[in-house]
């Protein structure tokens, strides 16, 4: 198996309403151009959050090695080494999901990805929100979808989130929702119960944190605007603007064969994955045993063979 080529840069992205355009950083695994003799279509990998960036799931980039599948990686805006947009914190009106959505058709049409082998893509927790709502819009060259560990709506992941606390300790259960009643998620209660979910249901790789689990949590932190605005201070119950999102009625708008899986011990527990299965017309639902959110940190081989078998047609 040989190392796949790594190329990183930069994409002009201009927002409207905002005089100077942003950048969008990428990472390339592996060739772009038709003439390198690859047969598979590009998988553009959309990370979570929003605001978690890219390096967490980087175990992905094994696609490019063991199945010759490049993988386009990158930071959303306001994240990552992408442009930050700190002014704009608290702003409801400007972080979208749609702003999202422009700015993953600008990175398809740089890469001129509609053309040819057209392009897959895998959005992992809200990137598979992102990547089934764009899905429904039939962007043209898109081939095959993985949905990884995201809920359908946000109503239904905070049902996932009150059953999980439900099997937890009741001290914990009671020290996270006391706290998320008095708005208290920097006092050291809600940090160390927070810190016992996410072991058993973000990663359960010990010792905790794992690194990939490590980065994301200090991506999420050391700039909150995105995360803070779209999701809120609480990974358990959604406050801020995605609280009444939902891409269900938009499912059956998936044309493309679609790969729909989380874990047993996900914090996406079947209740919040179950439309993706029923309202997508070509799709396979797979739980992963013995994974939380992070399963492909946690059981790293086993995903990315179901995800390039899949991928390839297997």
């Amino acid at each position: 198996m040989s190392e796949a080529p790594v190329k990183t840069g930069e994409i002009e992205f201009k927002v409207p309403g905002l005089a100077d355009p942003c950048r969008t950083w990428y990472k390339v695994f592996g060739e772009l151009s038709a003439g390198d003799g690859s047969k598979r279509p590009p998988l553009v990998v959309l990370h979570g959050g929003p605001g978690a960036c890219h390096e967490y799931l980087l175990p992905f980039a094994d696609l490019a090695a063991k199945y010759s599948i490049p993988c386009i990686f990158y930071d959303q805006i306001g994240n990552g080494a992408s442009t930050h947009l700190r002014e704009k914190n608290g702003d409801t009106d400007f972080w979208t999901p749609q702003l999202f959505r422009r700015e993953l058709d600008n990175l398809v049409d740089h890469f001129d990805l509609r053309k040819g082998r057209g392009f897959d893509i895998l959005g992992h927790s809200w990137g598979g929100c992102l990547g089934s709502s764009y899905a429904a819009l039939r962007p043209k060259g898109l081939r095959r979808l993985v949905i990884a560990n995201s809920p359908a709506s946000m109503e239904l992941w905070a049902k996932s989130a009150e059953q999980l606390l439900d099997k937890m300790p009741a001290n914990i259960a009671k020290t996270i929702r006391d706290c998320e009643a008095k708005w208290e998620f920097e006092s050291e209660e809600f940090k160390e119960a927070i810190t016992a979910v996410y072991k058993k249901h973000l990663c359960r790789v010990e010792p905790y944190p794992a690194p990939e689990a490590e980065i994301a949590e200090k991506r999420l932190t050391e700039d909150p605007t995105v995360y803070g605005t779209m999701n809120g201070p609480s990974e358990i119950n959604i406050l801020g603007s995605l609280r009444t999102w939902s891409v269900i009625d938009e499912l059956h708008k998936i044309e493309v064969p679609t790969l729909v899986y989380n874990g047993s011990e996900d914090e996406a527990q079947d209740v919040c994955v179950e439309p993706f299965f029923w309202h997508i017309p070509k799709v396979r639902w797979i739980t992963v045993q013995d994974t939380s959110h992070l399963g492909h940190v946690e059981k790293r081989d086993q995903v990315i063979k179901m995800v390039g078998d899949f991928l390839t047609g297997g």
